[in-house]
């Protein structure tokens, strides 16, 4: 069975995480499948609305990290930069149920969703500073507008967890519910979106954007330079070494 499932229904695409045993931590092949799944959403007229899911357990783990140092992105053609660029350029409304953890990008794609419902157990975190590594998917553009640069200065600086109230309280989260209920609350929106006027829909959109697809575009852009060149350096091999063999990394000398 597929890693990624995409179902389409009554004008809703759900795409989903499929690798419980994992954690849901994405691999190459699955960017490629959801960077696809978003450009077939974006070019069917029949899809009004996209929801990402994942499990009542997990949303995701962020990158599987074996087949991450496997296969890194080198260039902007990159299964994860088509991905992201495909959810910062997509028109129409984006929706996301998030239930347990949802790890670096399981939580930095969130900023790129219109709607976005959480169990309350849903854990949210961006460990990239403790992966020697910085923000990816515009998060460090889009956090500090969303959470006031103090509390996006804890979250991407610290790397630790925030929980669903907090999520909800910075504006991350519109509401929370119970992780078995999350899914099926994402769905029913969907649907509801879904009977309204997709040319109406796309317009509010971009009318709310105000125009800062360029901006957001271009700090991706400058993220993956810096995220490239950093996961070359030191810092990053002492990380990844780390978590490969299980102990705590030692950063003293970098």
């Amino acid at each position: 069975m597929s890693d990624i499932l995409t179902h389409t229904d009554a004008g809703v695409m759900t795409i989903t995480f499929n690798r419980l045993d994992k954690k849901n931590s994405i691999t190459a092949a699955m960017y490629a499948a959801m960077a696809d799944a978003v450009a077939q959403a974006a070019a069917d007229p029949a899809v009004r609305v996209v929801v990402f899911q994942g499990h009542e357990s997990i949303f995701s783990a962020g990158n599987d990290i074996g087949d991450f140092l496997n296969q890194p992105p080198t260039t902007q053609e990159s299964p994860v930069f088509r991905f992201l660029r495909g959810i910062a350029t997509f028109e129409k409304p984006l929706i996301a149920a998030v239930a347990g953890p949802a790890v670096g990008i399981g939580t930095t794609m969130l900023f790129h969703c219109d709607l976005v419902y959480a169990g309350d157990n849903a854990a949210f975190s961006m460990p990239f500073v403790n992966l020697g590594l910085c923000p990816e998917a515009a998060s460090s553009l889009l956090a500090p507008r969303m959470f006031g640069y103090h509390r996006a200065a804890e979250a991407l600086l610290m790397g630790e967890p925030f929980f669903a109230e907090a999520a909800q309280e910075v504006g991350l989260v519109n509401r929370v519910v119970p992780p078995t209920e999350v899914n099926g609350y994402a769905q029913a929106q969907a649907r509801k979106l879904a009977a309204k006027p997709l040319t109406s829909l796309i317009a509010t959109k971009r009318l709310m954007k105000g125009g800062d697809q360029q901006a957001v575009l271009q700090k991706m852009d400058e993220e993956g330079r810096d995220f490239g060149r950093m996961l070359r350096e030191p810092a990053a091999k002492e990380a990844f070494g780390a978590f490969m063999e299980k102990r705590k990394p030692d950063f003293s000398k970098l």
